[in-house]
């Protein structure tokens, strides 16, 4: 028989493929093996580990930014709910839930706070956290927190505990509220760009820094007003749970340099002073210090301890049953599809659908963390809601640190919207926002002409100059949008349109000054929402909570596998995720942040975007 070279290379190519793509199969099929047990460890954990002593001090070390939900890669996910070294991010609702189950246990007498490598999260969310502190120390545990420095957020949650321990070379870094903007108008006119702002609300100071070179009057009364009422509730806040006199911590922070000068540099020595901590110990001194409180255990020699992950792996939450379902609303407000950190309105909306549809979740908690977005976006979720209440399912509102602009639109088909203090929201009103570039087209000498039907087909040319005539068309728009707006909000806080302009036109407001305003109905946590709801749908006892979230597909699965954020794997196709890592540290990366939103609102497919934001980042 002849030698066939080319059919024996075939064969020797089909046999090496079918070995590389069942060795594929086998490694990810493994993987997801790996996955599915460690999933049911989670569900069904707790059953046959061993059981907590008496006088066990539960550990909080808490690691990464304090969040409404997980906006990192599955894979560091799975990390966050088994536990680790490494950094991470940690969910508001576990904190809540660990605290909680602890305040009830008989076998847990401390809880210990390590809060060094905390960060981020909103005063809203460090408001519940410390209130749920307080639950703790009221059912008689103690409550100790350390950190090597506190910086104002930590230093918040901190005051809560009966005891405030630091770093011998750590600080208290109260620095209040405020921050300085940047301001491109003149920026913007030597690369020949103009941007072209169309909106309604005389506090809408969002889209100023791209026209201007300073903030207006409007826009530094309402942040005057904001800023004092968050530091003023912050003060009295810190100097209430560590029983200073009132004005004390201003104080602290008029008389820092002197009182530094006085303490020879020493910052910890100035807080001691101060009476913000009540001692400066070592991690080690600390251990000494619980070690002859509680328990000593020879095999881990210190004391005896259960932390953050264990203690919540052993408190799953009940599969079945009649429940109140939750939806987490947290970040920017799109038209489409959104993973975690992204509220896509058509998203959203479809888990509301999909709780309102679903016979055992009886009534609904929005739990809002949003500065706004897309107006578009927003109706497609309040009108969800406005449908389940329709259905006959309450529905309550939680705004957790930003319910603003947007964030407040989604808000309006409530039986109840209830804010914290703390809480941003308001900002009622609208823009868009359309540069061009005609003047960087005459400097390299760019021309456009052409020949179009109508006026309209070409009106909107980012190298063209726009056409007055478009101009009225969108102003006409965002006029309609904000009626829009107001109308619905009257509606919803049962009021006139003329109030609720009263207290819109932009105005941002604390959760406080919007309960004054009537925007609200009540101050409260999350808790009370969670409560409220349940009450509403007479379920009664220990109800089930259920969070309704959106599922991960096997594309984006495998995507944040190999390491994308969930975001970057929603946009894969047309974001790589290399942006952030580009970025120089610093200002600089915030001016290429605001350029980049300045982009991001010009390339919509749409000829524009009515937009409900503010610019209102957490303080």
């Amino acid at each position: 028989m002849a030698f066939k070279p080319f059919s024996a290379l075939r064969r020797g190519f089909s046999w090496l493929w079918g070995a590389l793509d069942a060795t594929r199969r086998t490694f990810f099929n493994l993987l997801f093996l790996v996955f599915i047990i460690l999933l049911a460890w989670m569900i069904f954990g707790g059953s046959g580990v061993k059981p907590i002593g008496n006088n066990t001090a539960l550990v909080l070390e808490l690691k990464g930014d304090l969040v409404e939900q997980y906006q990192t890669t599955l894979r560091e996910t799975v990390l966050d709910s088994v536990g680790g070294d490494s950094k991470r991010t940690v969910r508001l609702r576990d904190v809540l839930l660990v605290l909680d189950k602890a305040a009830k246990d008989p076998n847990i007498s401390t809880v210990v706070l390590l809060l060094d490598e905390m960060e981020g999260g909103g005063l809203a969310m460090l408001r519940e956290f410390g209130a749920g502190v307080d639950r703790v120390k009221a059912a008689g545990k103690k409550v100790v927190a350390w950190s090597g420095n506190y910086d104002q957020k930590r230093y918040l949650v901190a005051s809560h505990a009966n005891e405030v321990y630091m770093h011998p070379m750590g600080m208290v870094m109260i620095e209040g509220f405020g921050r300085h903007k940047n301001y491109y108008r003149d920026a913007l006119d030597k690369l020949g760009v103009t941007v072209n702002l169309m909106k309604v609300g005389t506090y809408k100071s969002f889209a100023e820094p791209y026209i201007a070179n300073g903030p207006s009057d409007a826009a530094r009364e309402a942040d005057t007003f904001l800023y004092n009422a968050l530091w003023t509730s912050y003060t009295a806040e810190v100097e209430k749970n560590r029983k200073l006199t009132g004005g004390a911590v201003a104080s602290f922070v008029e008389t820092l340099p002197q009182q530094m000068e006085a303490a020879g540099g020493s910052f910890a020595k100035v807080a001691l002073a101060n009476k913000l901590v009540d001692g400066l110990k070592t991690r080690d001194e600390m251990r000494a210090l619980l070690v002859k409180r509680g328990v000593y255990e020879e095999d881990i020699k210190s004391f005896r301890q259960i932390g953050f992950y264990d203690y919540l792996s052993r408190h799953p939450q009940k599969p079945f049953g009649s429940a109140v379902g939750v939806i987490v609303a947290s970040g920017n407000i799109t038209e489409g599809v959104g993973g975690p950190g992204v509220v896509g309105g058509l998203t959203t909306a479809n888990l509301i659908r999909q709780a309102r549809e679903d016979d055992e979740i009886k009534a609904v908690v929005l739990r809002v963390d949003s500065p706004g977005g897309s107006a578009y976006g927003s109706e497609l979720i309040r009108r969800e809601l406005e449908l389940t209440r329709a259905a006959g399912k309450p529905v309550v509102v939680s705004m957790g640190s930003l319910a603003a602009s947007g964030g407040y639109w989604i808000s309006m088909a409530a039986d109840e919207v209830i804010a914290d203090p703390y809480t941003i929201t308001g900002s009622i009103g609208v823009f868009a926002i359309l540069p061009t570039a005609e003047k960087v087209r005459d400097k390299l000498g760019i021309h456009t002409d052409g020949v179009t039907t109508t006026w309209l087909a070409d009106a909107y040319n980012p190298l063209r100059p726009l056409d007055p005539r478009f101009g009225q068309v969108v102003q006409s728009s965002i006029n309609h949008v904000y009626s829009e707006f107001t109308t619905k909000a009257a509606a919803a806080r049962k009021t006139t349109v003329a109030k609720i302009d009263e207290v819109g036109q932009g105005r941002v407001w604390t959760g406080a000054q919007a309960k004054e305003r009537g925007l609200v109905d009540r101050l409260g946590s999350y808790g009370d929402a969670l409560d409220s709801a349940a009450r509403r749908a007479k379920l009664e006892g220990d109800y089930r909570v259920s969070y309704v979230e959106r599922p991960v597909t096997r594309v984006e699965r495998f995507l944040q596998l190999m390491g994308a954020s969930a975001a970057q794997a929603v946009t894969i196709q047309v974001k790589l995720g290399l942006l952030e890592e580009a970025l120089p540290a610093g200002p600089v990366a915030q001016v290429a942040e605001d350029m980049a939103f300045l982009s991001e609102l010009t390339k919509e497919r749409k000829p524009f975007t009515a937009v409900t934001h503010c610019l209102c980042g957490l303080p």
